[in-house]
């Protein structure tokens, strides 16, 4: 496995991006995560995008991390954001995500982010495992989905 930064908008991201959404949709019944996201929010030093490639080079996984700051959407001043964790079907049990997962933190920290929030949902439960068992801890509900109730937001210190 080979882990490294890309561009937000670069073809594997977009492309594993979608398979993501369409994961998101046939979860909760809609068109996916409707956070805004665009491709300067992942580039350093306000944030780091990151895929995993396989032996073959085909992408496997993504994730990455943006800068947030104390904000009307529930943020606190040093906090980086995980978004788009994801690893296809048949790269799932291989450890993939908990390697991005510490690389991300490990990024974050480095840019001097003191705190690592994330928001998934009650439907994603290998998702909610992950996080706990990487010591994440329930926290107050920031983002966009901060009203929903299916919603669940987790913190880390970094």
């Amino acid at each position: 496995m080979n882990i490294r930064p890309v561009p937000f908008d670069h073809p594997d991201a977009v492309k594993l991006n979608d398979e993501v959404q369409l994961e998101y949709a046939e979860r909760y019944g809609d068109e996916g995560d409707a956070t805004p996201l665009d491709a300067s929010m992942f580039e350093p030093p306000l944030g780091r995008y990151l895929i995993a490639y396989d032996g073959q080079d085909l992408p496997v996984a993504t994730g990455g991390w943006r800068t947030q700051d104390e904000n009307d959407e529930g943020y606190s001043d040093g906090d980086a954001e995980l978004k788009r964790m994801y690893v296809i079907p048949g790269a799932r049990g291989l450890g993939v995500a908990r390697r991005i997962l510490a690389a991300l933190e490990l990024d974050a920290r480095t840019a001097g982010r003191s705190r690592m929030v994330l928001e998934t949902g009650t439907k994603q439960p290998e998702a909610i495992a992950l996080y706990l068992s990487s010591g994440y801890e329930p926290c107050t509900k920031f983002g966009h989905y901060r009203f929903h109730d299916e919603s669940r937001c987790f913190a880390k210190p970094l």
